[in-house]
This record gives structure tokens, sequence and C-alpha cells, in this order.
């Protein structure tokens, strides 16, 4: 028998792989609350340290993929790192300011502007931000099966 506080972490773990989806709720933020939750309501004996560690681990990744994609990708398309902190910046105020589409439209236009004063090129500049673009989006997919996986994981704890 599951205790109710556990079966409300769990609900948490669902939330959390829906949130994931969704810009404006921290997806993998939740998934920690529920796995931390879940271990506080079974005494701290379920999961155990071992399995503790890496759904924490999986957590944090989700949330660098969530909140970090687009200095991550900016970089990866030949952005100066100059360029992927000025996207990582102006991603995270965006993103309490403006809501997802500020968000993306304020860091592929950062990006696309760093690059283009950087190496006086357009089209370098319009590659560097259609791969920021890219990684953003990716990110979301990411996150999902990084919560995803974290759900899978505290069900079979809780009723394996």
């Amino acid at each position: 028998m599951v205790e109710p506080l556990a079966l409300v972490a769990l609900g948490v773990l669902v939330l959390a792989v829906v949130g994931s989806l969704f810009p404006l709720i921290p997806g993998a933020l939740l998934s920690l609350v529920g796995v931390y939750g879940y271990w506080y309501a079974t005494g701290y004996s379920q999961p155990g340290l071992g399995l503790l560690a890496a759904l924490t681990l999986i957590g944090l990744l989700a949330f660098v993929a969530d909140y970090f994609s687009g200095a991550i990708s900016a970089a990866a398309g030949g952005g100066s790192l100059v360029t992927s902190a000025l996207a990582g910046v102006v991603g995270l105020v965006l993103f309490f300011l403006t809501g997802p589409l500020g968000l993306v439209v304020g860091v592929v236009v950062t990006v696309f502007a760093a690059e283009f004063y950087r190496h006086g090129d357009p089209v370098r500049g319009a590659r560097t931000a259609a791969y920021t673009v890219v990684g953003m989006l990716t990110s979301t997919i990411v996150q999902f099966l990084l919560t995803l996986t974290i759900l899978v994981a505290m069900l079979a704890v809780a009723f394996l």
C-alpha cells in the first residue's frame, strides 16, 4: 500500500512530465520535488541512495537542457563564448519577462546580432542562430524524455 503523501509525490512526477512540454512549468525541478517527496514519504527508504543519486543527476541534466539549451546550441553552431553567455543571460531574463515565445525570439536575435557583429557575415550569424533554435526546441524533447524516465523509475519503485 502506497502512503497518501507518496501518491501526491507520484502525482507531482506526472505533472513534471506534462510540464516538460510547456516552457513556463519547470518539469525538471518538479521531477526532483516528486522524487524527494516520495523519498521523504517512505521514511527515506525508497528509492535507495544509488537510485536517488542517479535520478537527481537525471533531473539536473533535464534542468540544464531546459534553461541553458540556447547557450549550448549557440556554441555548437560556432558561436563564441561571449555569444553563448549572452544567449544564456538573455534567455534567462526573457523567460521571466516575456514567456516562451519572447525567450526563443530574443535568444535567436541576440545570437544573430552577436555573431554578425563578430564576423560581419549575415549568413554565418543566421546559421548560428538556426543551430540555436534547433537546440532550444530539441531541449524540450530531451527534457520530456528525462522527466518520463524519472517517472517510470519511480513508478517501478512504488509498485514493483
